[in-house]
């Protein structure tokens, strides 16, 4: 006999609280018809930027790992055990002594305030990266305390670097992180962060274009969306985009569409995901620069970061609604 069970309408509410999908999956969301999320002025779209910044997090024997880094480092070197790898190091060092501040200018040439995804272990030893995004009105997300799989982290390690990376970038910038996102986040991640308390949203999440609440043990929890393919991750080895004109004609392309929906009364979040050590290199930068005079020449467009999208959401769709 099937266990299948009608869908509720009232779960495709926005402030409707869903199960922990650790629990239980959702594959339905907002379905056919997704809510309007306010955005605002009456915006159509909201675009969220993220700049990661990894670069010293990352895994190598001088961080005391077993194994050498060999997920986006952009040179397709794989992993190697009990050896340090000089020239994947180099490439996540040209991202925090050169590529961030490229991108840090172009963002501030068009007032774009974006959400720096910050690894503690790496902006502790560039503390003035740190002091500068948020200078430059950036929100500082805690992207953990390691630039590592958490899938393969137990959960006593995991906890303990969670309040590691709180600690450490509070005493960098000055204030406590909001959010978090994790990137490759384990099976305990959301129940840790729920557990310290703290964090207005999460990122690890790649389910919607819209944010929803989730239940946790600790009370209702916000998740803003994520995107690994409105990402430059995709100029990794060549993988996706080998250009910078490849870069902004997908990105336009993802704007365009979902411009549109909104305009027909649908709008939309558009997160896009940026590294320093990849599209802070001078033949790509170009298309960042691209999507910004795009961007910037259409008119009902909200660039926010990952904070004010989760006091709009908050204000607008509290849990429970």
């Amino acid at each position: 006999m099937s266990d299948f069970k009608p869908v509720d309408l009232k779960s495709m509410a926005p402030g409707h609280i869903r199960p922990d999908p650790m629990q239980a999956r959702d594959l339905v969301g907002y379905g056919e018809t997704p809510p309007d999320p306010r955005w605002p002025g009456g915006a159509k779209i909201a675009v969220s930027f993220s700049l990661n910044i990894e670069g010293g997090g990352e895994s190598t024997l001088a961080n005391g790992d077993a194994v050498s880094e060999g997920m986006l480092n952009d040179i397709g070197v794989a992993t190697k055990s009990g050896v340090r790898v000089p020239l994947v190091e180099s490439v996540f060092e040209y991202g925090s002594r050169r590529g961030a501040w490229r991108v840090l200018d172009i963002l501030q040439r068009f007032a774009v305030p974006v959400s720096i995804l910050g690894v503690a272990r790496a902006l502790e030893q560039n503390p003035a990266l740190a002091r500068a995004c948020v200078e430059r009105g950036h929100e500082m997300v805690s992207h953990g305390y390691r630039w590592i799989d958490y899938c393969d982290v137990d959960e006593t390690t995991e906890r303990e670097h969670i309040r590691q990376a709180v600690d450490t970038l509070t005493k960098l910038t000055g204030s406590r992180p909001l959010g978090w996102m994790t990137g490759r986040p384990g099976p305990n991640t959301r129940r840790l962060i729920a557990e310290e308390g703290g964090f207005l949203y999460d990122r690890d999440s790649l389910a919607d274009e819209l944010p929803y609440w989730i239940a946790t043990a600790h009370g209702p929890h916000l998740v803003i969306p994520y995107s690994y393919e409105a990402n430059d991750n995709r100029f990794n080895e060549n993988s996706g985009f080998s250009t910078s004109g490849q870069f902004f004609e997908y990105m336009r392309d993802a704007f365009d569409i979902l411009y549109a929906e909104g305009v027909a009364g649908s709008p939309k979040l558009l997160s896009i995901g940026l590294h320093d050590r990849l599209i802070g290199r001078p033949g790509r930068a170009g298309g960042l620069i691209k999507l910004l005079q795009h961007m910037k020449a259409t008119d009902g467009v909200w660039f926010c970061r990952g904070i004010d999208i989760a006091r709009h959401w908050r204000a607008h769709f509290p849990p429970g609604t």
